[in-house]
């Protein structure tokens, strides 16, 4: 069994695990079939038993009864349009955005309400956003429709009107896209993927077999380090951003283990 990474937690293991296999099950998962499943990647079954609580809690899991009548859960609602907002940006070309121009946020809340400003703030920089003054966010308008459920499903709608711009002016674009996100944070952060799971894609590209069982595991890891990615960098278009960009490369090298991993990784899951 393979040492867990401190980068990866159990509960974010299980959410990469739903989004990646869970969702395609016939019915609730089994909790012994979750133990099964998160033992590869160095999860114990007390740890899968309490991450999985904390999900109920937070209304991702709803427990239901598997076929045989165990224990077990299912996505909610809300998970599930989570995952699919979700499969945009963890599979969708990087350089391929037909959307252009930018979605602006712009929010107020009462000082009475300030704890809802925090979440706010919070909820956009996890969506990608960039602040480009007080109360004013802004991100790719391509990211416009996952902004909308998300600030629906957490009832924040009242405080923020969204629009769509270009940018006119007058700081050179690529210089406010520069002011807006920390590019050199995110460009760490991307060859920090590249240096854990780019000599895995090439050791798996030498080799003629794929083991059901090491299949998944690299792929759930490769999945579960990703799918952070695209939400710190929102996919802002290439001619903005740095010559020698590393997130290109590390898109291909996603897109490399996910073709090669995917399909065996389906099969140790179905205990095939």
């Amino acid at each position: 069994m393979s040492e867990q990474h401190p980068q990866h937690t159990p509960r974010s293991l299980i959410v990469s695990f739903y989004g990646a296999y869970g969702r395609a099950a016939p019915g609730p998962v089994a909790v012994a079939e979750l133990v099964r499943l998160l033992a590869p990647v160095g999860v114990d079954a007390p740890s899968v038993r309490s991450s999985v609580s904390r999900l109920k809690r937070r209304g991702l899991l709803v427990p239901a009864r598997t076929e045989t009548g165990g224990a077990g859960y299912a996505l909610s609602a809300d998970a599930r349009q989570l995952l699919e907002d979700g499969d945009r940006r963890i599979y969708a070309p990087r350089d391929d955005r037909s959307d252009s121009g930018w979605v602006i946020a712009v929010f107020s809340v009462p000082e009475a309400e300030r704890s809802k400003r925090h979440v706010l703030r919070s909820r956009l920089a996890g969506l990608g956003f960039g602040a480009a003054a007080p109360g004013v966010w802004i991100a790719p308008a391509h990211l416009h429709e996952e902004t909308r459920h998300t600030l629906t499903r957490l009832r924040l709608t009242p405080y923020v009107d969204l629009f769509r711009g270009t940018h006119l002016g007058f700081t050179p674009t690529a210089e406010a896209v520069a002011r807006w996100w920390d590019l050199a944070s995110l460009a760490k952060q991307h060859e920090t993927f590249l240096d854990r799971h780019e000599p895995v894609l090439r050791a798996w590209q030498s080799r003629p077999d794929t083991p059901p069982e090491e299949a998944y595991r690299d792929h759930l890891l490769a999945l579960d380090s990703w799918r952070h990615l695209p939400y710190a960098d929102p996919g802002l278009p290439a001619e903005l951003l740095p010559e020698g960009w590393p997130g290109s490369r590390a898109a291909e090298v996603f897109r490399g283990l996910d073709g090669r991993l995917r399909g065996a990784g389906a099969q140790f899951v179905a205990g095939s």
